[in-house]
Order: structure tokens, then sequence, then C-alpha cells
């Protein structure tokens, strides 16, 4: 019996491995779960949103050119959403593919045109036409061709299928062209619908009328055509600038998307004004701003009818912020009233839906994509033909769901090190875990290694003094700094001494800035001065032996429109001694300049790091024998770039007190010290001179 014992364990042992492999794999944990309404069984197509976007795999873009009235198109290719899964109310695995459409050129019909009676009352001012296609069409876009330029006009467009009953297509449209400002759109674009006719009314209120027929034409829609421009809006804020210009940061949903325009909406009249977009980008161990796309901002305005192209072409971002930076010139600063990211063009996702509910699962970057043999039909699959599923609402899953979803953690500490011997500790304000970005301030500027050398002293701890990995990041915008401006009798050592002046005197916040811009303004509209700025230094022996008004800066402040407030003189400044400068103005024989504000503007840093949940985290800098931390740029970037981060501040700046060494030397006061050297001195002397008198003696 007992040698029978064996065989049975394995036999039970290789029955148990049957059940097992006999049992499907678990699928695997995913970060973000949501529903699929398909509506029934049977093949469905199902258009990617921003929410996928944000939370799947990214996709990778090639950029081809399609429409140049739009700018620049992409078409998302790879492996995006490549950890995307679909289950069963089983929780089976469901088969998908994505279907790419083609490149399409729009074909146009011609139409002929039939002409309408003008309408011209008290209160309605019309004219137009309606144009034949000739059959019933599948349309989505009305061009119009044959109108002299300039004109600039607002239409409405309706369609038809029989000519007596009638569907707005376009309420309030405008079409223009005005070759001279570079502006031109002389097509409609609306929802896809069978017409035969079309009907385009101008608005001649505010307008000259058009007396010449146009020629006209309808886009059809392609029998394969890609899902819906996908757009989204987008959250920004105005930041700190130097005159002439308006910054913006730009937040979007997330990193690695594939975005290729901003579209912006601007308040004001008449528009011409370059605008820029930017992103961090990593160059070398420091994140930079790098350019992704710039554009002429063109607006015209006649009466209550504009002309407008304010679209920013982009190359597709892998950050989750941007910066706009629009050069204002000298018009007032940009009224920037909202935002909106156009996407690529997007592949359909193809699915056979089954009869009973349908689940998406995404987020997980540690799967590969998929494979089924769904992939045999894709010759045989006609996409216009397949009807829509639409998406549900997303849900976070669990941490217990998602738990394998996550990348696997990273080091996030390095090694210790003792915070005594810096100059300067200072504790980061407490904040909840992720991705933060820290603000370097002015006296961390000043009081560190500074940007010219990469900040080597710069460090960040815990609480147990272990070092954080960081990345440093320039920023486009500038620090600013307002400082006190006073009035002030001109100093004796500005020379030569000569009626005519007014002199201000401003503060510096800290001692030890690096170079900057200092911006002054006034509320005087015609005027004309020069300015100057410097500072009284002390002797020099090496050079002078006298104190002396060294000039850093100068320039010429002109403004001669009464109607407009003088734009602010900006002045580049050079490192200064102490915290005092001087703001000489020469009047002339005028009354004097008012100058009504200074401020200064720095070259602004970050430092991005990954802080743990109830953590606690302290900047330490002011050492002048550190070389830069070399932290591994592999293992730091994936958690610290393509992620939106929190900006914290640090608590204000106080310096610790190092023990100096002591000496004899430091412990005797002068007098002391030179009385007791002269002591020493005569009796060195005197024992020389008895050593002298014994050898002459003997």
């Amino acid at each position: 019996m007992t040698r029978a014992l064996p065989f049975v364990a394995l036999v039970v042992a290789a029955a148990a491995a049957r059940v097992v492999a006999q049992e499907p794999a678990a699928p695997p944990p995913f970060r973000y779960e949501r529903p699929i309404v398909t509506g029934g069984a049977g093949p469905r197509r199902l258009a990617i949103d921003v929410p996928l976007l944000v939370g799947a795999a990214p996709f990778r873009t090639a950029i081809r050119t399609k429409d140049l009235t739009t700018g620049a198109v992409t078409l998302a290719v790879g492996d995006g959403l490549r950890d995307l899964r679909l289950y069963d109310a089983g929780a089976a695995e469901v088969g998908y593919f994505l279907v790419s459409t083609p490149p399409t050129v729009p074909t146009y019909k011609a139409a002929t045109i039939l002409p309408v009676a003008p309408v011209d009352t008290d209160t309605v001012k019309t004219s137009g036409f309606e144009a034949d296609l000739g059959e019933l069409l599948i349309v989505d876009r009305f061009r119009v061709d044959g109108v002299a330029p300039p004109f600039l006009k607002r239409v409405r467009l309706e369609g038809s299928g029989d000519r007596q009953h009638w569907t707005m297509l376009v309420a309030e449209g405008t079409l223009f062209d005005l070759p001279d400002e570079r502006l031109q759109q002389t097509e409609l674009r609306f929802t896809p619908g069978s017409y035969r006719y079309l009907r385009l009314t101008w608005d001649d209120r505010s307008s000259a009328r058009v007396t010449r027929t146009p020629s006209a034409a309808a886009g059809q829609v392609p029998a394969v055509h890609p899902p819906p421009p996908l757009t989204t809006p987008l959250t920004f804020e105005r930041r700190a600038s130097e005159p002439g210009r308006s910054r913006f940061r730009i937040r979007l949903p997330g990193g690695r998307l594939p975005i290729v325009a901003l579209d912006l909406d601007a308040g004001g009249g008449h528009i011409l004004r370059e605008a820029r977009v930017f992103q961090a980008q990593l160059s070398g161990a420091q994140l930079a701003p790098v350019m992704l796309g710039n554009a002429m901002l063109r607006r015209v305005v006649h009466g209550d009818v504009a002309a407008a192209a304010l679209r920013v072409p982009i190359a597709p971002p892998t950050e989750a912020q941007l910066d706009l930076d629009v050069d204002d010139g000298d018009n007032p600063p940009l009224e920037l009233r909202g935002v909106t990211a156009v996407f690529a063009e997007l592949p359909w996702i193809y699915l056979e839906a089954p009869a009973s509910t349908l689940t998406a699962r995404y987020g997980n970057a540690t799967v590969s994509a998929p494979r089924y043999d769904l992939e045999a039909t894709r010759d045989q699959l006609h996409i216009e033909s397949v009807a829509d599923a639409s998406w549900g609402e997303a849900r976070t899953r669990t941490a217990d769901e998602a738990a394998a979803g996550a990348a696997p953690p990273l080091p996030t500490v390095g090694a210790s090190l003792d915070t005594t011997l810096f100059k300067y500790v200072r504790p980061v304000l407490a904040g909840n875990a992720g991705l933060v970005a820290i603000a370097l301030d002015a006296p961390l500027l000043a009081h560190s290694a500074g940007p010219a050398r990469q900040f080597p002293d710069l460090r960040v701890v815990d609480a147990g003094d272990r070092q954080i990995p960081y990345i440093v990041e320039q920023t486009a915008e500038p620090l600013s700094l307002d400082l006190p401006v006073v009035k002030v009798s001109p100093p004796k050592t500005l020379q030569p001494d000569r009626p005519g002046r007014s002199v201000y005197r401003v503060t510096f916040p800290v001692e030890g800035l690096p170079t900057a811009r200092l911006v002054v303004t006034t509320d005087a509209r015609v005027f004309t001065r020069g300015v100057t700025v410097g500072q009284e230094r002390e002797p020099d022996r090496r050079r002078r032996r006298d104190p002396w008004f060294d000039t850093l800066a100068s320039a010429r402040w002109v403004h001669a429109d009464q109607d407009k407030p003088a734009m602010p003189l900006a002045l580049t400044v050079p490192p200064i001694q102490g915290t005092v400068l001087f703001i000489v103005v020469d009047e002339g024989d005028n009354t004097p300049l008012p100058i009504g504000t200074a401020r200064l503007l720095l070259p602004s840093f970050r430092v991005r790091l990954y802080r743990e949940g109830g953590s606690t985290l302290r900047v330490a800098y002011g050492r002048t024998d550190l070389a830069r931390p070399q932290y591994d740029l592999a293992l730091l970037a994936p958690q610290v770039l393509g992620a939106a981060a929190a900006d914290v501040v640090l608590e204000p700046e106080h310096a610790l007190t190092l023990a100096p060494a002591t000496s004899t030397v430091s412990m005797l006061s002068p007098h002391l010290f030179w009385a007791a050297l002269t002591i020493a001195v005569v009796v060195l002397l005197g024992l020389i001179a008895k050593l002298l008198q014994k050898e002459s003696m003997g």
C-alpha cells in the first residue's frame, strides 16, 4: 500500500496539471475600464476618443500634407493602443483591429447655377443663388469660385433634395478672399448628407452686393472616410512675460497625444501677430524649450464680419504642457479666450460585437499588441457600411484590479548626503504624491552655483537625507519680480553733475542674481528721453581710488502717440554688486518723466521629480565643492516626462549657521596681535645679536 502512494501522487499531480492547462489564462489587469454601447450583435466600427488616447499606449505619428487651407494633417500609425483589450460578459476576449483610411482627395461635382431674386427692405438685404448638382449626392462641403477679390461676406447655406423642403447646413458662415492680407476661405463645411440642391444666401447689409454670378461645386464624401475630426478644448493661463509678448501655459489631457494643431480664439479686432508653440525637451541632462510650430495669426474685421486664420500647426507633442508665445509688437497683450486641440486623422476600431455586453480595458504598459484571427477578414471589409458603436463613461479601476497595470516601480531615491554641509536647506510645501515641479526662486538663483554652471550644488533630499533624482527644466517664460521704485537725489558719484536729471532707486530682493532684464513703465504719452541704469561702486585699489558710478546699460525711450500708452522700456542688466540700482532719466528742459513700476525678469528654471506618497522633501544648496549630480536618466525620464507636473513652491530661505573653524589668531584682537608680533620680533633680534657677539669673541 505504501509503495502505491508515490504512483497515486504522480497521477493526481498530472491530473491537476491538465486542469490548470485547460483553464484560460487570466486577463492582465488594466488601469481603465469602460463599456462599449454596440446596439446589438454584429460588425461595428468605433471612433477613437480623447479618454482612450490619454489612457492607452500612444500612437507614433507620420506627417503628410493633405489640405493647404487647413495646414499639415497627420495620420496616426504605428503601435498605438497596443494595450487595448475587449471582453464580453463572460470575460472572454473579443478580437478587433484598426482600420486606417487611405489618403483621399475630395471629388467635386460642378453645379448648375440657378438665380435667386435679391431682397432689399429696411431690415433684410440679401442676394444669392441655388446650385443644382443634377442628382442626389452625399456631400459635406460647398465651394464658391469666381467672386472678384477682395471680398468678405457673411453667408447662409441650405440643402434640399426636392427644392421644396430645405435643411439648414450652415446658419452663419463667412466666405472671403483678401489677397493683401493673405486670407482666403471660399469653402463651407457641414455635416454629410444627401442633397441635390444647395442654396447660398449672401448677407449684403454691411458689404457690397456680389454682382457677378459665381461658379460653385459640392465636395462628395468618399466611400471610405475617416472618423469625424477629433478636437478638444484645452485649459490655459496667462504667464509672466517681457514687454511686447504674451505668454500662455496650455495644459493637455495627457502626454504623447497625436495633436497636430492648436486653434485659437482671440478677442479684439484686427490681428497680425506671430505665434510660436514650445514644449520642454530633454537636451543632455537638462530640459529646454523646443519649438513645435509657428504661424502668423491673421484676422481682418469689416463691420461685424471677420476673416480669420488663427490656427497654429504643430508637431505632435510628447509633453502634457505646452507654452504659447505671441509677439504682440506695439499692440496690447493678446486677449486669448480659448484654445482647441486638433488631433491627427485617426483609424476606426473594427470589431464583431457579441450579443452580450462589451467592455474595453486599457492602461497597461507591460503588454504587447494582440493578434486575432479576425485580421483575416481585413481585405473583405467595407468599413463605410459598418454600423457605429459608441463609448460609455470611463472609470479608473481599483488598486487591486490595476495593480499589474502600472509599470514596475523604479528607484526614486539615491545615495544619502550630509545636509549640514549646505548653507541653505529649504522644505518643499507638502502635497500629493506624483510628478511635481519645484520652481527655483530668486534666492536660490542668487545663492546656489547658478544657471551658468547648471546648478551643480543643488540637491533634493527626503526626510532621511536620501537624494531624490531630478531633471532641471528651463522654461520659456521669465521669472518676474516687482521692484520698489523710489525717486531720490542724484548720487555724488554721478558725473558730470548737471541739472535736468531724474534719478530713481530700485532695490533687488537679494544679492547675487544673474543677468536679467529691467523693465520700467510710465503713464506719459508723448516723450523722448535718454535712460541710463547704473550703480555706485566702492573704491578699487587696482583701478580707482574713489567711489564711482558704473553705467551698466542705456537706451533711448521714445513714444509719440497721444492715444496709446507707452510700451515699457526693457534694459539688460549684468550681475550687480549689492542690491541697489539707479535709473537716471535725462529730462533736458522737459517736465520730469514719471516712472511708474519696475520689474526684474530673470531666467526661469524648475526641477521635475517624482514624490512618493507621504514623503517630506527638502532642497539643499550653497556649496562650492560639488560637481553636477549624475542621475540615471534612462530610469528617471519615464517618470518625469510626458505627464502633467503639479507646481509646488519652497518655504522661505533661511541660511544655516555653520560652525566656523576657530584658531588662536581669530580669538585675538588686532591690537593684541600686532603687539605680540612686535615683542616676538624684538626678542628674536636680541637672540641673533647675542649669537653674533659670541661668534666674534670666539
